[in-house]
C-alpha cells in the first residue's frame, strides 16, 4: 500500500469503464461483441484501458509527495516520528481532497490516502520510522506472490484482469497463443514486485541509516517502475492483439487448444 500499490490497483480496477465503451466500427458495445473478436477487444478500447491502468503522472504526485515530507520532517525534526507521520497523513489528505474537488474516482483517491495512513498508523504503532514502508513492503510480496502462482498453475493472473478489463472474462483460455502471451507477460510483473523486493529489503532491515535510501527506492520503484512494467506488458501484447484482428478481419479463427 505505502509504495503506491494500493493506487495502481485503483487505477487498475478504473479501466472497468472501458468494458462498456462504444465501438464506433461495430455499432456495439464492448459487452455486445461476439466470436473471436469479443476476445481482445479493438485496439482503441486496448490502449484506453492501459492509459487508465497506469493512471499519468499524478499517479506518482499522490504517492511520492507524502513520502517525500515524511522523510524530510523526520530528518529536520532529529528524527520526530509523530510530526512526520502528522506531515506525511496530511499532506495525502490534502491531496485527495484536490482529487475531490476536480471531481477524480472517489476509488482512486481513496486507494491512495488510506494506502498513506496506513503506512503511517503502522509506524506509529510500532514506534520505528522503517515500518512507514513495512505494509508496502508486505503489498509486494503479495502481488509477487500471486502472479507467480498463478503462472504455475496456468491461471496467470494477467490473463485474468485483461479478461475482466475486457469483458472477455475466461474466453482467452481458449485460445494458446493468447494464454501463452499472457503468462509470458506476467512475468514482467513477478519482476517488477520481485525487483521492488530485492532492493527495498535491505535497507528496510538497515533501519534508520538507510531510511532515505529506502523513501528514494519507494519513490523510483513506485509508479516509474509501474509505468516501465505497463509499457513494456502492452509491447509483448500488442503484436498478438494485432496478429488477431488482422485474423478477425480476414474470417480465420485463432487457434485454439484440442
Amino acid at each position: 500500500m505505502s509504495d503506491g500499490t494500493a493506487k495502481e490497483g485503483a487505477d487498475m480496477e478504473g479501466a472497468e469503464d472501458s468494458r462498456t465503451g462504444h465501438d464506433s466500427r461495430t455499432g456495439h458495445s464492448a459487452g455486445e461483441k461476439n466470436g473471436p473478436e469479443a476476445t481482445v477487444g479493438d485496439l482503441r478500447a486496448e490502449g484506453l484501458i492501459l492509459e487508465r491502468a497506469i493512471g499519468g503522472w499524478r499517479g506518482m504526485l499522490d504517492s511520492g509527495l507524502p513520502t517525500v515530507i515524511f522523510i524530510g520532517v523526520y530528518v529536520v525534526t532529529g528524527r520526530q516520528l509523530a510530526p512526520a507521520l502528522i506531515a506525511a497523513v496530511s499532506v495525502g489528505g490534502a491531496l485527495a481532497v484536490w482529487r475531490l474537488v476536480r471531481r477524480q474516482r472517489v476509488q482512486q483517491v481513496a486507494a491512495g490516502f488510506v494506502g498513506i495512513a496506513v503506512a503511517a498508523g503502522f509506524s506509529y504503532w510500532t514506534g520505528q520510522a522503517k515500518d512507514f514502508f513495512l505494509p508496502g513492503i508486505w503489498t509486494n510480496a503479495a502481488y509477487g506472490t500471486v502472479f507467480l502462482v498463478s503462472i504455475l498453475v496456468g491461471w496467470p493472473a494477467l490473463g485474468l484482469i485483461m479478461g475482466y478489463l475486457t469483458g472477455d472474462g475466461i474466453r482467452w483460455r481458449s485460445d494458446v497463443t493468447l494464454r501463452r502471451t499472457y503468462s509470458a507477460a506476467s512475468w514482467i510483473w513477478v519482476g517488477v514486485f520481485g525487483f521492488r523486493l530485492a532492493v527495498q529489503l535491505p535497507l528496510y532491515f538497515a533501519g534508520d541509516a538507510a531510511l532515505g535510501a529506502l523513501g528514494f527506492a519507494k519513490i523510483v520503484m513506485g509508479w516509474p517502475l509501474f509505468l516501465a512494467g505497463a509499457y513494456v506488458t502492452y509491447r509483448v501484447l500488442r503484436p498478438v492483439y494485432v496478429e488477431r484482428r488482422a485474423a478477425n478481419e480476414e474470417g480465420a479463427p485463432p487457434e485454439t487448444s484440442a
